[in-house]
């Protein structure tokens, strides 16, 4: 049918073009934000790209819905500024019989973005956080660049080697003339060695230094401790090969979720489901609200929607904080924010249909 086939196709190109403009916008700013956490030492420069693509991931269920909901608004308010929808409507066509076609666009999305929040969200997320809790966890020495001071991860210690770390055929980094200040509640020490290797042992990564001396100094009272040895063995990282156990919830596959239904994992399933729920209910909302004046060729409806989604997202993450808190169930949550937006947009859609059914009457009406 025409009426379908050019509603459909209007649709399908603002969508694209929507939805290139606002992956450009996130895309560079999430492109920023990576590069700064890997300039403050957060994040390893390689993984950069890799980071940024599991962040795009994460967050494309939102740009998906925005654009899709900005296309909606846009291509119907395109069609009452132009007067179409005036012809349409004089045709004995309703605002209501657009939910068919605009639906049958946007069901892929409304598919993809359930995919996307259920699957693929939490897979990106776990991945990420591996890559950060790897790079968080490597070797202290691996951090110390040949002639110059660098700290460990968490600043209690100093170190400085005269060349770099090479991996020998028994798998060991050494180094030479090795410097580590230590600094602690109660003491501050300097440890001197001619040369030190590292030794991996049950999952926890040990420095060994060799033929060097401990000068060490108490913080209350100035005692001060020298120790001379052949051998000295210190921990540097502990369970450096652990995988991480004890995953965030926004990590954790939407089963296993569901597998322990503790009041935060059921929050985060509230936002999952959420997103694919409220991706819905903005199409609805998207029809009733492009409604403007042709007399006005403006675009205040738009910047009125793009409030109403802001508003929107903002009550699905509250729905989050609300089970997660135990505050409210998921199931009244989701009926709360959810069945609320269904509402609002059905009987929007029913109140522009009888406001254009009374217009055409009086327009009708002989005088």
């Amino acid at each position: 049918m025409l009426f379908d086939s050019t509603v459909r196709r209007e649709l399908a190109r603002s969508f694209g073009v929507t939805l290139v403009v606002i992956l450009t916008i996130v895309l560079t700013m999430m492109l920023i934000r990576t590069l700064g956490q890997a300039a403050g030492g957060r994040v390893a420069p390689q993984d950069v790209l890799l980071l940024m693509g599991y962040a795009a991931l994460g967050h494309l269920p939102t740009m998906l819905s925005l654009s899709l909901f900005v296309a909606v608004v846009s291509t119907l308010g395109r069609m009452y500024r132009e007067s179409e929808m005036t012809i349409w409507f004089a045709s004995g066509i309703g605002l209501s019989r657009f939910v068919r076609p605009v639906l049958r666009t946007a069901w892929p999305v409304l598919l993809l973005v359930m995919a996307l929040a259920l699957v693929v969200w939490p897979w990106g997320n776990r991945n990420s956080a591996q890559l950060k809790e790897r790079y968080e966890r490597r070797s202290d020495l691996s951090r110390v660049a040949p002639g110059q001071f660098q700290s460990s991860r968490d600043g209690s210690k100093v170190f400085f080697i005269e060349r770099s770390s090479e991996a020998g055929p028994d798998e060991r980094s050494s180094g030479r003339n090795v410097f580590i200040l230590t600094r602690s509640e109660r003491s501050e020490s300097v440890t001197t060695a001619h040369k030190g290797h590292l030794e991996i042992e049950d999952e926890d990564r040990y420095l060994v230094l060799e033929q060097g001396q401990r000068n060490e100094m108490a913080t209350e009272g100035g005692a001060r401790t020298l120790a001379r040895f052949e051998r000295y063995r210190l921990l540097t990282d502990a369970q450096v090969m652990r995988a991480v156990d004890a995953l965030p919830p926004k990590a954790m596959n939407s089963l296993d979720l569901l597998r322990n239904p503790t009041p935060r994992h059921l929050g985060e399933l509230t936002w999952r489901l959420g997103l694919a729920l409220g991706t819905l209910n903005l199409v609805l909302l998207g029809i009733g609200m492009s409604a403007s004046n042709p007399r006005r060729p403006n675009n205040w409806n738009l910047l009125v929607a793009l409030l109403g989604f802001v508003v929107y997202y903002n009550l699905i993450t509250l729905s989050q904080s609300w089970v997660a808190g135990s505050r409210m169930s998921m199931g009244t949550a989701l009926l709360a924010v959810h069945g609320s937006a269904l509402l609002m947009g059905l009987g929007l859609l029913l109140l522009r249909d009888q406001g254009n059914r009374m217009v055409l009457r009086l327009r009708r009406r002989p005088a």
